[in-house]
């Protein structure tokens, strides 16, 4: 077995020491922007004895592998004795630095070890290069090592090291073991073992696979184990199965756990769970004066690490958290750790792409790793990929700090007036947004006050208003780092918005490239959907090329249970909205219930119309109906979305009067009606199987509300030799409504009506978008679809009696 590991991964990993503190880190965020040209500028300087950017490897053969630590020396010097030149730039105040950094030394000293193994010195030097990025100022830390001090510290360092080598080249070993003997879990229903096949061959072949497999088909199974299987063939190393909601890790994990206990599976997983909802500290704040899980954490934490590798296959949160108290360690901190150790991680989407999130340990060099993307719920991703990479600068926020700062004596005042002063002279009040060439004084103008603000923050670490110039300081980083990426994806604008002010926007309108380059760095990507119509639009969107593969999964449900409608009689249209189409839409509601009781939900293109169809049935069909109608509220609690779930659930007798609009019994003929947001937190993830749920009515197209971002999507395709609106408008909309449709059929034993309430779904452009298992499709109004809908559930009841 081959294990690698960067000389900066096992420097980090086993030099660390002491306590966490993530209250301020500027010197380290900002320097990565600036470092590369101060490497280059000094290396240049330097005479024709010194060699830059110099390959190392040192290799360890033991009985149970080879261990290969690897890097890049900044500088080697020739001379006597030789010396290794460690670069770092930094914001810091130099004349505040009395020693190195002692990571930073650390590595420098694992290059020095290595060069003088494999070249027989004596003794050889190490330099710590310290450059100010904001005056260039250089400071120098020598240090000279004999042959013995500098080995016999190496391999301290490598034996501490070994420990967990050891382990995970003998977990390698029963992990490939148990892939090899495990089975699918069930048999196979139709189109699965092609799905499977075609992942399996995609992985082989290292291109990315865009899959569009219906609800009910088995996704997630027929993803992970075919990847499973390659790594256990050698094809990877580890998986990374990305999603972009919590219930679908949740389902994620329950797939590993299933092959766990089916399969004898030997897989370790862990779950990446955001910070503030894995956090034991009361305040939740990253500092070890007040969390007793910062103080010490690193002290603690690999033996906390070898606890958990050695007993838990399942690193979930839970799991995460029991093993955190038990040794006194930060959850979140430990949850990165143990991934190395890992052979899937299941985490959001902005674990990878995000350029400010993303895993560094993993992704830091932009370079080829040995994973296998799975990434659920991809349609999610082209959003979720805009706002990645898009960024906003205010006028607000400067201008609020600098009213709070107006009598605090501050060093980056002046530049902070000069920003608020530009802004200030480019805005307007007009709604419609101004489409900006360039913003190149801004950016350098900002650029300055970034630096300023940083070098501030290394030398006072709690002064007035730190926390609110700690906020800005990294909203003004974003935008800077936003700013380095723009290319022909991006559109920059201007607008005035009634709740945000004056703002320049960065909108990365096409995220392919961005995410293109993320998804590079794994062996192969697996994207898949239930919802993803067009194919075309969205691997156009998320960083396809020709070279990859596309593949529409068969349903296997029998479409004889399943009714679809569309109702000719009725729109959503925003001209047409009014008392007459609410009504309308509230007998069709009516209607629907009135031929078969139980579970049913209506989707809304808004909470404002929701509203007004709620008040309409409250008012008008609930008493007869005898119905129990929740309404989404526009900002649920976590445990207000469980509670309204839980009134779906078969069989549940909870009453929530808090939720509930009506004083009804329930019973088993029950009625219960979810009012929702199409798009919304109830629209996609939920899984509400048999009697939960036997009725999807969907009001409108989806079509996202137009707004100024919306409109500059619009001229951007329409430019570009697309259709601007399917684009911005029709295809996104269209997504959202096959989405909400998709809560009704979960499972083959799955009965339910998916009612269409908007005449524009009779259009070629929307029926064209219909998945092609839609089949059967009847057109119905106010006075046929009692009719319709009564005759198809007479079809099932005779059908059961079969």
């Amino acid at each position: 077995m081959q294990i690698n590991i960067s000389v900066r991964g096992l420097v980090e990993f086993i030099l660390r020491q002491g306590d966490i503190d993530n209250r301020i880190h500027t010197s380290a965020e900002n320097a990565m922007l600036e470092g590369g040209r101060i490497h280059r500028k000094i290396q240049k300087m330097q005479g024709s004895s010194y060699h830059a950017e110099v390959p190392l490897s040192y290799n360890i053969h033991t009985s149970k592998y080879d261990l290969t630590i690897e890097g890049r020396a900044d500088g080697i010097e020739e001379g006597d004795p030789v010396v290794i030149d460690e670069i770092k730039g930094t914001y810091r105040n130099l004349d505040h630095m009395d020693e190195p950094v002692p990571v930073h030394l650390a590595q420098a000293k694992v290059y020095a070890a290595i060069y003088l193994i494999q070249n027989t010195l004596e003794q050889i030097g190490v330099r710590m290069t310290y450059c100010s990025l904001e005056t260039e100022q250089l400071k120098y830390f020598n240090f000279t090592y004999t042959a013995s001090e500098i080995v016999g510290w190496f391999e301290e360092v490598i034996d501490k090291y070994k420990v967990f080598a050891d382990f995970k080249a003998e977990w390698n070993n029963t992990c490939t073991s148990s892939i090899k003997k495990c089975e699918f879990p069930f048999p196979y229903r139709k189109g699965q073992k092609e799905l499977a096949s075609g992942v399996y061959r995609t992985i082989v072949h290292g291109k990315k696979l865009f899959l569009e497999a219906p609800t009910g088909t088995g996704k997630t199974i027929t993803t992970v184990f075919p990847a499973i299987a390659a790594i256990g063939q050698g094809k990877a190393e580890k998986l990374f199965y990305m999603t972009a909601k919590t219930l679908t890790a949740a389902a994620a994990s329950d797939t590993f756990q299933l092959l766990r206990r089916t399969g004898k599976l030997r897989f370790k997983t862990a779950i990446i769970t955001a910070k503030d909802k894995i956090c034991l500290s009361k305040d939740g704040e990253c500092n070890p004066e007040k969390c007793p899980y910062a103080k010490g954490h690193y002290d603690r934490i690999n033996e906390a690490m070898l606890d958990l590798m050695v007993n838990e296959d399942n690193y979930s949160r839970d799991t995460i958290q029991y093993y955190a108290r038990k040794h006194m360690v930060c959850p979140f901190e430990l949850s990165l750790d143990i991934s190395l150790f890992a052979d899937g991680i299941i985490c959001d989407y902005n674990y990878v792409f995000d350029p400010f999130v993303y895993l560094k340990r993993y992704f830091a060099d932009n370079s080829k790793g040995n994973y296998i993307f799975l990434i659920d719920e991809a349609h999610n991703l082209v959003d979720r990929g805009r706002s990645m990479y898009s960024a906003d600068m205010r006028l607000m926020p400067i201008q609020d700090l600098k009213d709070m700062l107006r009598s605090v004596s501050v060093p980056f005042k002046g530049q902070m007036t000069a920003l608020y002063n530009l802004l200030v002279s480019m805005g307007d009040s007009s709604d419609r947004p101004q489409m900006l060439e360039t913003i190149e004084p801004l950016a350098v103008m900002a650029d300055k006050l970034s630096s300023s603000i940083s070098s501030y923050l290394d030398d006072v670490s709690d002064g007035p208003y730190h926390d609110e110039i700690v906020d800005y300081y990294f909203e003004l980083t974003r935008f800077l780092t936003i700013y380095e990426k723009l290319d022909d994806h991006y559109r920059i604008y201007q607008e005035w918005d009634e709740n945000e002010g004056f703002r320049i926007r960065l909108l990365c309108v096409n995220p392919s490239e961005n995410l293109g380059a993320c998804m590079s760095m794994a062996v192969s990507t697996i994207l898949f959907s239930a919802t993803f119509l067009p194919i075309q639009y969205y691997k156009e969107l998320l960083g396809g090329t020709d070279e990859d593969y596309e593949m529409y999964s068969n349903s296997s449900f029998d479409p004889e249970k399943r009714c679809i409608v569309i109702a000719k009689d009725v729109t959503s249209r925003y001209a047409d909205r009014g008392p007459v189409q609410y009504e309308r839409i509230a007998e069709y509601i009516h209607r629907i219930v009135q031929k078969k009781r139980g579970n049913y939900m209506v989707f809304f293109p808004s909470h404002a119309f929701l509203e007004e169809v709620y008040e309409v049935y409250l008012s008008k069909f609930a008493e007869i109906d005898a119905a129990q109608v929740l309404a989404q509220g526009s900002n649920m609690s976590e445990e207000e979305r469980e509670m309204f779930l839980d009134m779906f659930s078969e069989g549940n007798d909870v009453n929530l009067s808090d939720l509930i609009n009506m004083d009804v019994d329930i019973e088993d003929d029950r009625v219960v009606i979810g009012f929702c947001v199409t798009g919304g937190i109830f629209s996609e993830s939920i899984d509400l199987r048999k009697d939960s749920l036997i009725g999807s009515i969907i009001v409108g197209c989806g079509i996202p509300l137009v707004c100024n971002e919306r409109e500059v999507l619009r001229h951007y395709f329409d430019e570009n030799g697309r259709d601007g609106y399917d684009f911005a408008y029709r295809y996104p909309g269209m997504n959202k409504v096959l989405q909400a449709a998709g809560r009704v059929i979960r499972t083959e034993e799955d009965t339910g009506v998916v009612a269409l309430l908007d005449n524009r779904f009779l259009q070629s452009s929307y029926k064209s978008l219909f998945p092609r298992e839609w089949k059967g499709i009847t057109t119905v109004t106010t006075e046929t679809v009692n009719s319709e809908i009564g005759d198809f559930w007479s079809r099932i009841s005779q059908y059961k009696d079969l």
